[in-house]
């Protein structure tokens, strides 16, 4: 129940000083504003103002913080819906980055708001608007003020997808319990592997379930079909790869590579999506020094044949650009990033590829490496590996993968609806 929940010293500290969130919130957020980090027409969300009428009937409400966590959110979604077809679906996150790409790819009776502030105040607006039937958080971002204002008004709660590396672990411990404490309060936590699981139970967690990353078990991501049908138009017998989410690391071993393939075979076309479109200034800077003409798709432009790179400078069409290409550079493997999610392209049959650093995302290269689905690309050996006759099957491979994970959320979605207040 939620009076027994614990309250140590650094959670009741942390909950005395949160009503000073609301009276800083008003600065915070006029400073992200002028730094394009707000959307303006819908701040007032992280105030809790809600910018949506409630739908009527039971309410899952689902939070995650960075863009792959937000779009796997998906694949859950549609196994809850298919459980319970009445069922109404809130996703909050907290990024303008990943508001602007989920809204492109909602499923159906699906909205998106931003998190308030983890202010009182703002949440009490939030949680009284939207009165919620289940909360839903991913990976490892908890904020304390929602949590226990979730929980005390009896919503119960759920951790899903939980991945914790070393250092996450502890970071977390030298919060003096702070996690402990809001653990205890989940109704049901779920891991994608054991040493995330081992580190959570380390906290104070109970009963977690190992069951895998929901990111190869999302539905994929959507493309507007008149914006494919033109795009399909300018790039037709054209050889498209697509580097998609990359860093700096990426993009000089992204641009060598196109580089000398485009100096062979002009047919070659490079989809440049970087991770942070705010980049893409910087990017265009490298295009131009390494003398390779390209289209800037904020321009609304596409590429002539005399183009070597389409510079994807947008938000929200990855779905796009994976359906042109027949390979796909995974990027954060030539930075010291982590890696990110290979299974949205694995979707479209591109074959994968990444560079050496997939820190955050072993479990899943490894399920692709088993099944020779992806390949990892030395530095300065990406221009070799785009001409490997095999990248076909490679890809069909990966796009088995993912269609074989679609049913895999099924008893999870169960078990999570087996909290729902009735």
């Amino acid at each position: 129940m939620p009076s027994r929940a614990p309250k140590g010293l650094v959670l009741r500290a942390y909950l005395a000083a949160s009503p000073l969130i609301a009276l800083a919130g008003p600065v915070i957020l006029r400073r992200r504003l002028a730094r394009g980090k707000e959307d303006p027409a819908r701040m007032d969300e992280k105030r809790g103002y809600a910018s949506a009428p409630r739908p009527e009937g039971r309410l899952i409400w689902l939070h995650a913080v960075g863009l792959g966590e937000v779009l796997a959110l998906r694949g859950l979604i549609s196994a809850m819906a298919q459980h319970d077809p009445a069922l109404q679906f809130l996703i909050t996150s907290s990024a303008r980055s990943s508001a602007q790409v989920i809204g492109a790819n909602l499923p159906p009776r699906t909205q998106h708001q931003y998190l308030p502030l983890d202010a009182p105040t703002y949440l009490a607006r939030f949680l009284d608007h939207w009165r919620p039937d289940l909360s839903v958080w991913a990976e490892q971002e908890l904020w304390p003020g929602a949590v226990v204002a979730a929980h005390a008004r009896g919503i119960p709660l759920a951790l899903v997808n939980a991945r914790m590396t070393d250092a996450g672990f502890n970071r977390r411990v030298r919060a003096g319990g702070l996690y402990g404490d809001l653990l205890a309060r989940f109704a049901r936590i779920t891991a994608q592997d054991t040493r995330s699981a081992d580190h959570l139970t380390a906290l104070g967690a109970s009963g977690v379930q190992v069951t895998g990353s929901l990111k190869s078990a999302a539905p994929p991501l959507a493309a507007d079909p008149a914006t494919l049908a033109q795009a399909q138009a300018a790039v037709q017998g054209r050889k498209v790869w697509v580097a998609a989410s990359t860093h700096a690391g990426d993009e000089a071993q992204a641009v060598a590579a196109q580089a000398a393939l485009w100096q062979v075979d002009p047919q070659w076309l490079l989809i440049l999506a970087p991770r942070d479109a705010g980049r893409a200034g910087v990017v265009a800077s490298q295009l131009t020094e390494a003398r390779l003409p390209f289209a800037r798709r904020s321009l609304g432009r596409v590429p002539s044949a005399g183009d070597a790179v389409w510079l994807a400078d947008t938000y929200g069409e990855m779905g796009l650009w994976y359906r042109l290409a027949s390979a796909a550079l995974i990027g954060g493997g030539f930075d010291a990033v982590g890696g990110h999610n290979p299974w949205e392209a694995a979707h479209f049959n591109a074959a994968i590829l990444h560079g050496p650093d997939t820190a955050n995302f072993l479990n899943d290269y490894k399920a692709l490496h088993d099944e020779v689905a992806a390949v990892s690309v030395p530095f300065g050996k990406l221009a070799e590996a785009l001409q490997d006759t095999d990248l076909p099957d490679i890809g069909l491979r990966a796009g088995q993968i993912v269609h074989r994970a679609a049913g895999a959320l099924d008893p999870l979605a169960a078990e999570l609806l087996a909290l729902v207040r009735r």
